[in-house]
C-alpha cells in the first residue's frame, strides 16, 4: 500500500518510522511518503492561509497549494494505474472512524491524507479532490483537535497494522477490541500471582473450551460496563 500525507508539519510523522510500521516500510510492505504543503507555495513567505470570506475568527487554508499538491500526489496514481486514490481529510464534521473503517481502508492501493489546520481548508478543495479520487472526511470522535496530523497518525496506525504482513501473528488481529463488535477480553502473563492478585484459575486449567467460554463472557461483561452502546439492546440490560 502507498500512503501519502500532506501537512505543514511533516515532522509530526517521524514516529511512524518506528516499531511495526517502520519495519513494514523497510520491507516494502508499506510505502509512506510525507509531504510539506508549503512546497507547493510560490511566495517568499510560503503562505498557506488567508482570512475567511464573510468574516469570522481564524484563518482558512488557501486552495492554490492544495490543488497543486493533489495534482502532483493524487493524479500520479490515476496516470500510473488508472485507479482513483482514496483522499482522506480528517475533520470533526466527517464520518466517525471505526475498526470497520480501518479494515475497509486497509484494502486500498493508494491513500492520500490531507491535514488541515487553522479554521480548516477552503471547501472548494474537497470538491476538486472529488474529481480525481474518492474523498472521505473522517473524524476520530466528537471533539476538535488543532489540526489533522494527530488524527492522521491514529488512522495510519489502525489501517497499517491490518495490511497483510505488518503484524507478525495475524490471528491476534481477530481477537482484538471491536473486531467482532465487542471489547477485548483481559490478558494475563507470568507470574501467576502478583501482589496478592492471582490470575483467574480457568486460564491455568489447560481446558481450552472453558478458556474460550470465559473469554467470551469477559468480552460481553466488559463491553456492558464500558461501552453498552456497542451491545444489542437485549444484551446490554
Amino acid at each position: 500500500m502507498r500512503i501519502d500525507v500532506i501537512s505543514i508539519f511533516p515532522s509530526y510523522f517521524d514516529g511512524l518510522t518506528l516499531s511495526l510500521l517502520g519495519k513494514a516500510q523497510h520491507s516494502g510492505i508499506l510505502d509512506l511518503r510525507v509531504r510539506d504543503l508549503r512546497d507547493w507555495t510560490h511566495d517568499r513567505h510560503r503562505t498557506v492561509d488567508d482570512t475567511p470570506y464573510g468574516g469570522g475568527a481564524g484563518m482558512v487554508m488557501k486552495p492554490e497549494p492544495w490543488g497543486e499538491a493533489l495534482d502532483d500526489v493524487a493524479t500520479s496514481t490515476v496516470e500510473a494505474t488508472g485507479q482513483r486514490p482514496t483522499i482522506i481529510f480528517p475533520s470533526p464534521a466527517g464520518e466517525v472512524f471505526t475498526q470497520a473503517t480501518a479494515r475497509d481502508l486497509s484494502t486500498r492501493e493508494h491513500i492520500v491524507f490531507g491535514c488541515g489546520r487553522y479554521e480548516g481548508i477552503d471547501e472548494r478543495v474537497f470538491e476538486y479532490a472529488a474529481s480525481i479520487g474518492e474523498v472521505r472526511l473522517i473524524s476520530l470522535g466528537d471533539y476538535v483537535l488543532n489540526g489533522g496530523e494527530v488524527a492522521t497518525m491514529a488512522m495510519i496506525e489502525a489501517i497499517g497494522r491490518l495490511i497483510p504482513g505488518v503484524v507478525g501473528n495475524p490471528e491476534s488481529l481477530v481477537e482484538e477490541s471491536h473486531e467482532d463488535g465487542l471489547l477485548e477480553y483481559p490478558s494475563y502473563t507470568k507470574p501467576s500471582n502478583w501482589r496478592d492478585q492471582p490470575v483467574p484459575p480457568v486460564l491455568l486449567s489447560g481446558n481450552h473450551a472453558a478458556i474460550a467460554a470465559w473469554r467470551r463472557e469477559q468480552q460481553i461483561e466488559r463491553t456492558r460496563r464500558r461501552r453498552p452502546d456497542l451491545l444489542p439492546e437485549e444484551t446490554a440490560l
